[in-house]
């Protein structure tokens, strides 16, 4: 898997839930070894996090070119030549190729910012993303207008800066209320927040403490994070008394739409951005690779109702590699069995001929 800016969301992802590589080819005459199958690479767009099915990181593809391993193709079987002996000069079998792996993994996809819009719904966000950049997200008088995140790209005058409009919070969105952690998650990439308020709404401070406990609740690391305060409205008679009684510092009032004040917000934020550390995401790595399957499973033998169950990593792979259809292959894979104790397992567990044995979903019928 490979993160690209060519591409922006995880939608091909929902479309298409399964993806196999193809296999390699058989091998030929000459001692010609088959052709190895084609690698699967699957592009996502920067920001997105791998996840197994207990929900552990296995990939976080942060930045442009960030690659990660996520399964790899089983090794090819051994050629006919191999199973040369002394009293079989031609043998008629080969080994199979083992599987690869299969894995069950979640996408998840964490948007990339400079600085990060939060606030209550229908602080006028959107408004100010529109605003401050060329973005063009929906805007209406209603609360959670935003159900997607937006991003927008501002020049600053030293620099672009990326921004994005992080959907309304509400008390209790760290727990999951309203639109919750669906959203907030976004947020973590962000180096430097600005919180926007609502200067029409009746206690616009009471709004940013509320906002501030549950971003401090979701993150407590993301709260320490360099902030900005926008009170937007400020085309309101509300919000232009609550500037009046104002006596906060680093406090800006703003209107998303008459533009006034908003020059002076963008040069708020570029020494907040020049101040913020990057954001640091544990175990983040350019490119991340699978651990090596090195512990090899010894053998185990079961007294199941339907008869034996035997199990390992190298009987399990002598079945996977065995061609059951060719003769001198099945009177090789007896011997192998023999070689690796299962016969003695299966007497020592109380096998008699006839009896049912089942390895790697093979059922044989037991003969001494």
């Amino acid at each position: 898997m490979k993160a690209t800016t060519g591409v922006s969301d995880l939608s091909l992802y929902k479309q298409r839930r399964k993806w196999n590589a193809e296999p390699g080819g058989d091998g030929a005459g000459g001692r010609k070894t088959g052709k190895g199958g084609a690698d699967v690479a699957l592009q996502v767009p920067v920001g997105t996090v791998v996840l197994d099915e207990e929900g552990v990181l296995v990939a976080d593809l942060d930045r442009p070119g960030a690659e990660a391993i996520l399964a790899k193709g089983g090794p090819g079987g051994r050629g006919n030549v191999h199973f040369k002996s002394s009293t079989r000069r031609t043998p008629d079998y080969a080994e199979q190729g083992l599987k690869g792996d299969e894995r069950t993994l979640t996408l998840d996809l964490k948007l990339i910012a400079d600085i990060g819009l939060v606030g209550k719904p229908n602080a006028g966000k959107s408004s100010l993303l529109s605003s401050l950049t060329a973005a063009r997200p929906k805007v209406a008088d209603y609360p959670f207008t935003t159900l997607d995140p937006e991003l927008g790209v501002a020049d600053s005058g030293v620099g672009r800066i990326v921004i994005a409009d992080i959907p309304g919070l509400i008390e209790g969105a760290a727990r999951g209320a309203g639109l919750g952690l669906r959203f907030l998650r976004h947020v973590e990439r962000t180096r430097v927040l600005v919180y926007v308020l609502d200067g029409s709404a009746p206690d616009p401070w009471a709004d940013l403490e509320t906002v501030r406990k549950e971003v401090e609740q979701f993150s407590p690391e993301l709260a320490k994070r360099p902030f900005v305060v926008a009170i937007n409205k400020l085309d309101l008679e509300a919000t232009r008394q609550v500037r009046k009684r104002n006596r906060r510092q680093n406090v800006h009032f703003v209107s998303a739409l008459s533009g006034e004040g908003l020059p002076e917000l963008m040069k708020a934020m570029v020494p907040a951005l020049a101040s913020a550390p990057e954001v640091s995401v544990q175990g983040r790595a350019k490119t991340i690779k699978l651990p090596e399957h090195t512990a090899v499973a010894g053998l185990a033998v079961e007294k199941k109702p339907w008869g034996y169950l035997v199990s390992g990593d190298r009987v399990e792979q002598l079945v996977e590699r065995t061609d059951l259809e060719s003769e001198g292959a099945v009177a090789q894979f007896q011997s192998n069995l023999d070689k690796l104790g299962v016969n003695l397992a299966l007497e020592a567990a109380g096998v008699e001929p006839g009896d049912t044995v089942r390895i790697s979903g093979v059922e044989f019928e037991y003969e001494p």
